[in-house]
């Protein structure tokens, strides 16, 4: 069975000739199919839109949220509603191109667990293209994920992706980079990107600095989220190390050389040593929740298995 979530809003003279093409190539594929659209707080009628479809094609299922939460919480209700083996993310504003779906699924029966789309050519404006080419670049440098599009709506999973994620915040462009560090395997197609007929674009360059936040809170996670005392205790010593020889260098200048020291350096070797014993304690409480928690989810299997037996 084929789902397809589709996150909206705003975007109501896009919803009947996007429901007629997207229809159009599920029926060709000759699989079961339903399609979630998820209404992000529309305000210009989209709800309504979505609710006549859902009255006449029972393939249709729609979800309203009261205001606008954000394309992550979106996704997120879809992965968790989704009843397909394999489930499509895509944007219902007509820019992405229904007709690839044939080409994804053929993808994902290569082995893959998730695919993401590549809009090579993009038919947007400027202010979208450049935050869109810094984005891609930086999550390339940083995650060392293959993916040239990071950010594309357009993806195919397959259902045991979507189970083991949960998105919140701006992460939704991070899927990947996610999906990667979980141990799935991620490829890509290059994917037709159709100019914008109806609606504004959503985005622009105040997203470069959410992104931006929101990649090094992934860099984190996927390097320390084990091992928080690997970070938090390097940089603990690091300024314990370096608030100490601060003070014994001022402690020598003024008890051996008899030179006037300057009082905000004592407060500045002061301020190190205390900083670094709060981020080596951070680390401490940090290695104490990955311990729990790994108690915890060990207990939890061994009562499944006691269960089964």
């Amino acid at each position: 069975m084929i789902s397809v979530i589709i996150p909206l809003y705003n975007e109501r003279e896009n919803v009947r000739p996007f429901y007629q093409e997207l229809t159009a190539v599920l029926q060709s594929v000759r699989q079961p199919y339903e399609i979630l659209y998820i209404d992000d707080g529309s305000r210009d009628g989209t709800g309504q839109e979505l609710l006549k479809l859902q009255e006449t094609d029972k393939h249709v299922r729609v979800a309203q949220f009261r205001r606008n939460l954000g394309k992550s919480a979106a996704l997120n209700l879809g992965f968790k509603e989704a009843k397909g083996d394999i489930i499509f993310t895509i944007d219902g504003d007509l820019q992405d191109d229904p007709k690839e779906i044939p080409r994804f699924i053929a993808k994902l029966n290569e082995g893959f667990d998730l695919v993401c789309g590549w809009k090579r050519i993009r038919r947007d404006p400027f202010g979208k293209l450049l935050p869109s080419k810094i984005f891609n670049w930086l999550v390339r440098k940083l995650t060392r994920v293959p993916v040239h599009d990071a950010n594309c709506g357009f993806k195919a999973y397959r259902s045991t992706v979507t189970r083991s994620l949960h998105i919140y915040g701006e992460l939704h462009r991070y899927i990947p980079s996610l999906v990667y560090g979980k141990g799935f395997k991620v490829g890509e197609i290059v994917v037709n990107h159709r100019p914008r007929k109806f609606g504004k674009s959503k985005y622009g360059f105040s997203r470069l600095i959410k992104g931006f936040l929101d990649l090094m809170t992934i860099r984190y996670i996927a390097m320390y989220q084990n091992r928080p005392m690997h970070f938090f205790g390097t940089l603990g010593i690091l300024s314990v190390v370096s608030g100490t020889l601060l003070g014994l260098t001022l402690a020598y200048l003024s008890l051996i050389r008899s030179i006037i020291i300057l009082r905000p350096l004592l407060f500045l070797a002061l301020l190190l040593v205390i900083v670094g014993v709060q981020l080596f304690s951070t680390g401490l409480l940090g290695e104490m929740i990955v311990h729990i928690r790994e108690h915890t989810e060990n207990d939890l299997k061994e009562s499944v298995i006691s269960q089964r037996k």
